[in-house]
């Protein structure tokens, strides 16, 4: 039986790849900070494992390494999906939120693969999918520094990628659009509105199909592809 991480699993993109993994049968560890109401509920849905720890901290990732492999013996998968936001004009963001917004969207992801990446190349398989985002190609007005971590989460994606491959290991990322998520609620219906006229789908995305570009590049459907960067966003660019 497979086995898989999902951080930020509580809501979201997060929450619905967690149901995905579950209803195909694998073992899940569904990873969250402060949703613990969204987090068990969702865990009385799917029967996935809980584990609260915040991503940006040390000690917080050890331990959600021990508990996996205290739990299910490790991890075949892991889903770098946790993420937090930050609206505002570039020169006038605090200082600590920046830093914050940095150590959960990129040094988050980055230790956590440094962390399960030995388990996968003892075995020699194993995958890992990040999570980035459509500004991270783009970019963002008003977004730069979510615009930043969320391209340097792609960078590291290609070059995981390159280093591990030849141990058997596949490092892929999703980079989802304007999605349907409490991470855009802020936005206005007027802003929804501007937005929608951009996508040539011609509406948002929703969670779910997110996720299923996540379960799809956690697969052996994608067996043969590491280091991609898969857009999910309507086509939006």
């Amino acid at each position: 039986m497979k086995r898989v991480l999902v951080t930020g699993g509580s809501r979201g993109i997060g929450a619905a790849a967690v149901r995905l993994f579950a209803a195909d049968g694998w073992q899940v560890i569904a990873n969250y900070c402060g949703s613990e109401e969204q987090a068990r509920a969702l865990a009385a849905e799917t029967s996935c494992l809980l584990c609260r720890a915040d991503v940006s901290d040390s000690d917080s990732r050890s331990a959600l390494l021990a508990f996996a492999d205290e739990a299910l013996g490790g991890i075949d998968v892991l889903v770098n999906n946790a993420g937090v936001a930050l609206f505002g004009l570039f020169d006038a963001l605090p200082e600590n939120a920046v830093q914050k917004l940095y150590s959960v969207n990129l040094t988050g992801t980055v230790e956590l693969c440094r962390l399960f990446l030995p388990q996968m190349l003892r075995r020699k398989s194993g995958c890992i999918v990040n999570v980035s985002s459509v500004w991270g190609t783009t970019g963002a007005s008003c977004e730069v520094d979510y615009s930043a971590s969320k391209a340097a989460v792609a960078g590291l994606t290609r070059a995981l990628a390159r280093e591990v491959g030849p141990s058997g290991v596949r490092v892929n990322c999703v980079a989802p659009g304007v999605i349907d998520t409490d991470m855009n609620g802020r936005l206005t219906y007027e802003e929804m509105l501007a937005l929608t006229d951009e996508i040539p789908l011609m509406r948002l995305g929703t969670a779910e199909e997110a996720a299923k570009a996540i379960f799809f590049l956690a697969s052996e459907d994608s067996a043969y592809i590491t280091g991609q960067v898969l857009g999910v966003d309507g086509g939006f660019r």
